[in-house]
């Protein structure tokens, strides 16, 4: 089983907005040869781990910027046949309140990436935010919720896809409307190319394997 984790408080540059990984190629991204490496490990692993503490009640800048990056993998634009029977888990925690929140960030992005099932652990940590400060009872409390986490997702069968759910099937074929409609009005449109190449348009589904 292969896991790709990215953690909130990675250092990369940030996403200046400028629409060339949607417009043109991600491989345009003025940090591509970072962020391509993260996008190669997430499409060839079994499971995405998304790790980020709660700053604000919101996820990281950092993992915000990163998430940034990907624009061109929601399914409006180009997403990854891969992406669709994936399986994520995101970790976050704070003092108190803002996990949830800060889950729902990242979630929102994983769904839109085509990613059905995802597992989500929050932490509050109520003491301190200093792992060491807490007491033992409090560590040993998050460490047995880790555990069983763990081993709820070791024992599951990756060689198995994931059932992809109505929302995710009703996102897809919102969008494969409109790319159908951009690709008729201008076949070089560069979204609407790339769905009629993985047949999208037609009868295939990123989901199921194509017909040949």
């Amino acid at each position: 089983m292969k896991i790709t984790v990215i953690n909130g408080t990675e250092k990369h540059g940030f996403c200046l907005g400028c629409t060339n990984c949607i417009l043109k190629s991600e491989h345009t991204c003025k940090d591509a040869e970072y962020i391509q490496i993260i996008a190669a490990s997430l499409l060839e692993s079994d499971l995405i781990v998304m790790t980020s503490p709660a700053y604000v009640m919101h996820t990281t800048g950092s993992m915000k910027t990163l998430l940034d990056h990907f624009a061109y993998l929601w399914m409006p634009h180009r997403p990854a046949s891969e992406t669709f029977t994936k399986r994520a888990v995101i970790i976050t925690q704070c003092l108190g309140a803002g996990a949830k929140s800060a889950a729902k960030d990242i979630k929102h992005s994983l769904s839109w990436w085509g990613i059905s099932k995802i597992t989500i652990f929050t932490g509050k940590l109520m003491e301190d935010i200093i792992w060491e400060k807490l007491s033992k009872k409090k560590r040993s409390e998050l460490t047995k919720k880790m555990k069983r986490l763990s081993k709820k997702m070791s024992s599951i069968n990756y060689k198995k896809p994931t059932m992809v759910n109505a929302i995710t099937r009703i996102k897809f074929y919102f969008c494969r409307m409109m790319q159908k409609s951009l690709h008729k009005n201008n076949p070089e449109y560069f979204d609407g190319k790339y769905w009629a190449e993985q047949g999208w348009l037609g009868k295939n589904r990123p989901w199921r394997a194509q017909k040949m």
